[in-house]
């Protein structure tokens, strides 16, 4: 969903960075071929990560939701010398989608991927975090951010996704509507945890832009 102005939307578009030419090519090859095209990050929101990711310039990225390998390329951009990128889907039937792209860009060797329940990864993954992105179930949310908040480093970042929700979290909530729900006890808890501090960007549906103090 876009909260702004068709003709403002297009003109940010069109006044930020560009889409990479293989970043463009996964693009499409997403929306010919694979299910529910509109869950990619995109140009500009990819480009949003990018520069997030560059200012961060993190040593260890953690994405919760790879989908095709879309917004892992566009936060892999900003690592530094050394670091790697830990991508984790439930979704196996993507992977070689995933790593057909993961294998043409300069990242091959800095990408992790991880197929199965988050839940169950990340405790068992070894390392600290400076950047991590949740872009998956959104019942979930409050449990990937439990999981992870311990393990990242001071000053690290995290991005949450879709923390808008098409404009649900300001409308009458169904009974049945778990997604919901949890995006209205995931807000709250991030703008009340006093381990970080946090900013809700209005990016596409929108961006959570949380620092750990």
């Amino acid at each position: 969903m876009h909260f702004l102005p068709e003709a403002i939307d297009q003109y940010i578009l069109e006044h930020s960075a560009k889409e990479p030419e293989l970043l463009a090519k996964l693009n499409r090859e997403t929306n010919q071929k694979v299910l529910q095209p509109r869950m990619l990050s995109g140009n500009y929101q990819g480009r949003v990560l990018s520069i997030i990711s560059k200012i961060v310039a993190p040593k260890s990225i953690l994405e919760i939701g790879t989908y095709t390998g879309y917004s892992a390329l566009c936060l892999a951009e900003g690592l530094a010398k050394g670091g790697m990128l830990h991508t984790i889907d439930i979704n196996e039937e993507l992977q070689d989608f995933q790593q057909k792209y993961f294998q043409a860009s300069d990242f091959e060797n800095r990408i992790k991927q991880y197929i199965g329940d988050a839940r169950e990864i990340i405790p068992e993954i070894n390392a600290k975090f400076d950047l991590v992105f949740i872009d998956a179930d959104k019942p979930n949310y409050p449990t990937y951010f439990n999981l992870i908040i311990e393990k990242m480093n001071p000053g690290g970042v995290i991005l949450s996704d879709n923390v808008l929700w098409s404009g649900k979290v300001v409308e009458p909530v169904k009974p049945d509507d778990e997604s919901t729900q949890a995006l209205l006890k995931y807000n709250k808890m991030l703008a009340e945890d006093e381990r970080v501090e946090t900013v809700i960007l209005p990016v596409r549906d929108g961006l959570t832009l949380t620092r750990v103090k």
